[in-house]
């Protein structure tokens, strides 16, 4: 990706004051989402973050993840896996729960998702405090799958996210705030 292809992408992510309460600066995609060629630089820089690993996989995040994640699968020719919170996955599942601010969060996936040794692609929209994707990483883990990467349209670095997912895995972030 240039530069000036970043900077564009970084134009278009919205900043919402006080959402969804007071003193969070929530960073809304959705302007990415609905302009082709921003939407297409954010696909394009994910997919870039694999480099020239064969992916079989790409596992998105309930619920963000799914629209960058299904992107990504579909033009790497990979599977999609959907991780999704508890309840809403319809087959035999793995969960794992992980701590929020507020509370305790649990996120499942299918039994059968990933085969032992398939390489996967953990894509997700934001990489905020960690909490999700190391849960997410922690069942793919569990799957036999080898998790080859993780990557985020955005890091809040100021969350320090990245220090509580596996320091073997590379990780990248299109846009960091």
């Amino acid at each position: 990706m240039t530069p000036e292809s970043i900077a564009r992408l970084s134009a278009g992510i919205r900043d919402v004051p006080d959402f969804p309460k007071p003193g969070i600066l929530f960073k809304d995609i959705t302007p990415v989402l609905a302009h082709p060629e921003l939407w297409d630089i954010a696909i394009s820089a994910l997919i870039e973050t694999a480099g020239d690993t064969r992916i079989d996989k790409v596992v998105g995040i309930d619920a963000r993840g799914f629209i960058f994640g299904a992107a990504v699968a579909d033009r790497l020719k990979a599977g999609f896996i959907p991780i999704r919170k508890k309840g809403k996955l319809p087959y035999q599942t793995f969960e794992k729960a992980y701590t929020l601010e507020y509370g305790e969060e649990v996120i499942q996936v299918h039994q059968d998702a990933i085969a032992e040794g398939e390489n996967v692609l953990l894509v997700d929209d934001l990489l905020a405090t960690g909490g999700t994707a190391a849960a997410a990483a922690e069942l793919i883990d569990q799957l036999g799958g080898n998790l080859v990467g993780l990557a985020f349209l955005i890091e809040l670095t100021f969350l320090k996210g990245r220090d509580n997912l596996p320091a073997s895995v590379p990780l990248h972030s299109i846009l960091s705030y």
